[in-house]
Order: structure tokens, then C-alpha cells, then sequence
């Protein structure tokens, strides 16, 4: 309640909380202090916001600062990074620090300290060690950043580790996709102004819950929807006019036993009012994980489908009865007109 409207400033700190208090009264303005890279670096990749790292020739003093460097080593290389004092300062409730292991975590990580994984670890920690790891996500805010070969900034999908508790998982926002539109879905839930709530089996820290065995955390929704037609979907970019052939796709994404995906037919040559009348039953075990994607195509040949418009939302935000669906557009512009019609029901 007291970090309400407030910005949590996540970043590298140079000493202590305690002395960041005691520089409240003294003149540290544009001053800096030097970081080891051993303090934010994993052992086998860096994080994608790691400050620029060099030899540090002359360590900085400033009044106050009674600490005593030891004797330099002829071998060794450590390297430093400069951080400002105002910028350190500001870092009070979300402290990077580096990952060495859970077990290290549960024994020495302090509360308001956070760690940065790379995707490729962290999936390999959600396959071996999910238990451990929501464990984790339980005591510390955790952020999952895409790896470094990802060099046309492609993603991967945020659902797998939403499933674990991880607070901040980091996407490339430049790139549009499914993965992208289930980051916007997932923060519709407050009307995307910030922080949304982890279900209470992953703040539990006596939780016995992972992904692959739900057990007693098991709150199944039957989900059934009627698409019943669509309103001004948008032509497809082969057709000067309106005539997409356009079938919907509705895709649940959620734990490994939730995931599933299902298609409409397809109605010839009319994009701008189709009309499908058919039901799609889902049987959702997690629904508090669970997001829903309507996906709009343009059938273009059996192998070829057009992207045509897209909604995804929380299955939890989902309201019964009839229900008109809005389109986006890859970007995440609202498609103007352009909407789904649907009968939604669950129990």
C-alpha cells in the first residue's frame, strides 16, 4: 500500500542503504563510485543492461568514505564500472544483484535485492527446478531478459515464466507478435497503469504448486464460446475490397495442461459481415493463469494464412453472455469498426 504511485528505480548500488543515508546531508552531486563486475555479472553472460564496463584507474574518494582499498594483485583483472552516487542512491527496494544459485539466494539475498536471468537459464530452472523456483520468485523479484542471439530482437513467450512467479519478464517491445500481444493482454487486467497481483499460490511460500502438477491448486472453468460472426474485419492487402476469407483462431495459453487451440471454418469472400455460428469448449485448470487470444487470419491458400486482427485478455477478465470482441492490429492499434461477436459461458 505504501509503494502505491510510486516508481521503483531497479538498478546497480554502490554500498549500502545505510550509507546512502548518510550521503542525504553531504554534497555527492555528480559524484561516482566504482562497481566490480563481480557484483552484477553472471557467471556465463551478462545481463542485457549492464552498464559499460572498464579498468577503473583512479577510484573516486569523497568525504566520508573512511573505507581502505586492498593491495593490488599482479594477476588479477577485475574490471570496473562507474555508477553516480544520485543514481545509486535512488536504488532502495530493488537492488540488482547477481544469481549464483537458489539455494545461495535463500541463504544470503536480502529482500529488497533482485536478479536478472537470462531466458535460456531460467527455461532450463523451470524445466528442472520449478518448485525451487517459485520458491524463489516467493521471496525475491525476479526478471527474465531475452538472450543475446536474438539479434532481429525476436521473443520468446512470457507465459512460461509467468507460470513460475517471475515479476519482470522482459520482452523486445520494438517487435510485435503473439508474444508481445500477450504482454498487452496480460496488463489489461488493471487497464495497463503497472502492477498486476500474482494469484495467491505464487506469493505462498509454503506453495507446493509448479506448471506441470497443478494438484490441489486446481480451480477448473468450463469455458464455452459461441463465435457467432464478425463486423468490418479488415481487408486483406491481396484484395483491393472486402474479400478476406477470414476464420478466427482461439488460443488458450496458460500452464503446460491449459494450453490449447482451436479453429473456425472459413467464410469465402466476405470480410465484412462473416458469419460463423459455432462453439468452442474449453476445460481450463489454472484459469488464474490463463490468457484467451482471438486471432482473425485471411486464408490465403492451405498453407498461407494473413494476419488480419488480434485480442487477447486474462481468461479471469472474461464477462459471460453476449459480447462484442474489438480487433487490434499488430501494433496494438484498436482496428477501427472492425469486431467479433461472440456468446461467452463458463462455470
Amino acid at each position: 500500500q505504501a509503494l502505491k504511485f510510486k516508481v521503483l528505480v531497479k538498478n546497480k548500488k554502490a554500498g549500502t542503504l545505510e550509507e546512502s543515508m548518510l550521503r542525504m546531508d553531504d554534497v555527492s552531486h555528480g559524484e561516482t563510485e566504482d562497481l566490480s563486475d563481480s557484483d552484477f555479472l553472471s557467471e556465463d553472460e551478462e545481463t542485457d543492461d549492464t552498464i559499460p564496463l572498464h579498468r577503473s584507474k583512479s577510484p573516486t574518494k569523497r568525504r566520508g568514505d573512511r573505507r581502505s582499498s586492498p593491495p593490488p594483485q599482479k594477476k588479477s583483472k577485475v574490471k570496473k564500472a562507474k555508477i553516480a552516487l544520485a543514481l545509486s542512491d535512488l536504488v532502495v527496494y530493488t537492488k540488482s544483484q547477481k544469481f549464483v544459485s537458489f539455494e545461495h539466494s535463500l541463504m544470503n539475498q536480502k529482500c529488497y535485492e533482485n536478479n536478472s536471468i537470462g531466458e535460456t537459464q531460467a527455461r532450463k530452472l523451470v524445466r528442472y527446478s520449478a518448485k525451487e523456483f517459485i520458491s524463489h520468485t516467493t521471496r525475491f523479484i525476479t526478471r527474465i531478459y531475452p538472450k543475446g542471439t536474438r539479434m532481429s530482437s525476436s521473443n520468446y513467450n512470457p507465459q512460461e515464466f509467468w507460470n513460475v512467479g517471475c515479476q519482470m519478464v522482459a520482452l523486445n517491445f520494438q517487435t510485435p507478435g503473439t508474444q508481445m500481444e500477450l504482454q498487452d493482454g496480460k496488463f489489461l487486467d488493471n487497464g495497463g497503469c503497472g502492477y498486476v497481483l500474482k494469484p495467491e499460490f505464487l506469493r505462498d511460500r509454503n506453495t507446493t504448486f509448479t506448471p506441470q502438477n497443478v494438484g490441489g491448486y486446481s480451480k477448473p472453468m468450463s469455458l464455452s464460446i459461441r463465435l457467432i460472426s464478425g463486423h468490418q474485419l479488415p481487408p486483406s492487402s491481396l484484395s483491393k475490397t472486402n474479400k478476406a476469407d477470414p476464420k478466427v483462431q482461439i488460443e488458450i495459453f496458460g500452464v503446460p495442461e491449459d494450453q490449447a487451440r482451436k479453429k473456425s471454418s472459413v467464410v469465402k469472400s466476405n470480410a465484412l459481415s462473416p458469419k460463423w455460428n459455432e462453439t468452442f469448449s474449453f476445460n481450463i485448470q489454472v484459469p488464474e493463469l490463463a490468457m484467451i487470444r482471438f486471432c482473425v487470419e485471411d486464408e490465403v491458400s492451405l498453407v498461407n494464412n494473413e494476419f488480419l486482427g488480434q485480442f487477447t485478455l486474462p481468461v479471469m477478465s472474461l464477462n459471460t453472455g453476449y459480447r462484442n470482441i474489438p480487433l487490434l492490429s499488430r501494433e496494438g492499434i484498436k482496428l477501427e469498426s472492425a469486431s467479433l461477436f461472440a456468446h461467452i459461458w463458463y462455470y
